[in-house]
């Protein structure tokens, strides 16, 4: 009788979990935020407690779980609203190589060694740090690398949800006087603009939608 109780529970959550992950979003495991990452842990915990713990109330660990799930789906919604709440929850991508050059002090603030680097670039297939031309280190933890030699024209995003990254107006030799006149010529302000990136020497504006 206990065996089929513990089978039944590891089914039901199965079930329970999947449904859950669902209403989640569909993300890779290596893309999962630091708030995924958490209620991911959580949930697996409160299953295996459960399921060990057969004899306790099923309420007791399904109530949990689906508290986890609806705090997850607002801090989700508010996260894709809000730039500075999502920088704060999920932090920011770093540039560990910007042209050719080893960022060193982005990486000792990400605590991000040296063996780390060469060893995400190795899976990129990129045999020395001497081919890449910028190396970003993900919030997920991945590390995006582009090589040198490549196509230069990929984007550089400068303004997400109406704020500036200052980091990529540096690295790419301009100045807020530059941008500001670049705004007023498209009509907008920087805090109507949903995504603004630069390529090929230009810059590429996306307004907010709620903007009229």
């Amino acid at each position: 009788m206990d065996i089929l109780i513990v089978v039944f529970r590891t089914l039901l959550f199965y079930i329970i979990i999947a449904i859950v992950y669902r209403f989640m979003g569909k993300r890779e495991v290596g893309e999962l935020s630091i708030m995924d990452l958490i209620v991911s842990i959580l949930i697996a915990e409160l299953a295996a407690m459960s399921i060990d713990k057969y004899k306790t109330n099923l309420l007791i660990t399904i109530l949990p779980i689906f508290a986890l799930v609806i705090v997850q789906i607002i801090v989700a919604k508010i996260s894709l609203k809000s730039a500075n709440t999502r920088e704060k929850i999920e932090g920011e991508p770093s540039v560990i190589i910007n042209r050719g050059k080893v960022n060193f002090k982005e990486m000792l603030k990400q605590r991000y060694n040296l063996d780390d680097l060469l060893t995400q670039l190795r899976e990129k297939s990129i045999r020395s740090i001497e081919e890449v031309d910028y190396a970003i280190l993900e919030t997920s933890g991945k590390l995006s690398v582009f090589a040198k030699g490549h196509d230069k024209s990929y984007p550089l995003p400068l303004i997400i949800d109406g704020k500036l990254d200052e980091e990529t107006l540096i690295q790419i030799n301009k100045d807020k006087k530059w941008l500001n006149k670049n705004l007023e010529e498209n009509n907008v302000n920087i805090e109507d603009v949903f995504y603004a990136f630069y390529k090929n020497n230009n810059l590429f504006l996306i307004k907010d939608e709620n903007v009229k």
